[in-house]
């Protein structure tokens, strides 16, 4: 269960990651935008320490108070239940 939770989180953050920078690339050149919802979308399903890498990397959304202070928080969030999982044996 553990090693399938470690894979999921990771393709999670990845697919964060990848979609911060796809869409600094389509704002650069002016071209269809990824929904801002699909943005902390993905945050909020576990992939925040990617967002935030995405956000800090690519200088995205840095400036919008939802993401500036969102995906910190979501990110806060999500290492605080894994602790606490962690802690718990879960």
């Amino acid at each position: 269960m553990e090693k399938t939770i470690l894979i999921y989180l990771l393709i999670a953050n990845a697919v964060a990651f990848v979609l911060y920078g796809v869409d600094k690339y389509k704002a650069k050149r002016r071209l269809w935008r990824i929904p801002e919802s699909t943005l902390l979308g993905v945050a909020l399903i576990g992939g925040s320490l990617g967002a935030w890498l995405g956000m800090r990397t690519f200088h995205h959304k840095t400036l919008h108070k939802n993401f500036r202070i969102g995906v910190p928080l979501i990110l806060w969030a999500q290492v605080a239940i894994l602790v606490w999982l962690w802690s718990r044996g879960a």
